[in-house]
């Protein structure tokens, strides 16, 4: 009975140390894990930073492209406005040529025209130039969001 006796403590013993280590594990398990929830929580909170930052860039981008749209728009209006003036210009220098009467006053005002029409021009072009680059960064915004989705189904995929 006493040899049982030994035998049973020694099992118990055996036990309570497996058992002691089964918890060790267990709670450095547990820690491990809500490290793990902590850094998935703070990378999450710095996608969504990132995202927030990308749609904030994004409606700047738009405004801009949809302002230098409007700038062109007016441009081209006023370059047609000033194509026919130039026009009738031309019209009327042709008008007093053959008339002779005049011919210095319709010269200058074809030239101040001309001048006009030409300033609109350059600034038409410069304005196009800018709906384009608008435009192109539009283009590589909505490329980083497709990435971004990808990254997101990829990690979700990954857990």
């Amino acid at each position: 009975l006493k040899e049982e006796n030994a035998i049973l403590r020694s099992k118990i013993n055996k036990l309570q140390i497996l058992s002691e280590t089964q918890a060790d594990k267990m709670r450095k398990l547990e820690k491990k894990l809500e490290e793990n929830k902590i850094k998935e929580e703070k990378e999450a909170q710095d996608l969504e930073a990132m995202v927030q930052h990308v749609e904030q860039n994004l409606q700047l981008m738009t405004k801009r492209a949809a302002k230098a749209e409007s700038s062109a728009a007016k441009l081209r209006q006023e370059n047609a406005q000033l194509q026919a003036e130039l026009r009738n210009c031309r019209l009327e220098e042709e008008a007093l040529r053959a008339g002779q009467a005049g011919l210095a006053a319709a010269k200058q005002n074809a030239e101040v025209a001309l001048q006009h029409l030409l300033q609109v021009t350059t600034s038409s072009r410069a304005s196009i130039r800018q709906l384009l680059s608008g435009a192109e960064s539009l283009q590589l915004v909505a490329d980083l969001l497709k990435s971004i989705d990808r990254i997101s189904e990829v990690s979700e995929d990954g857990q």
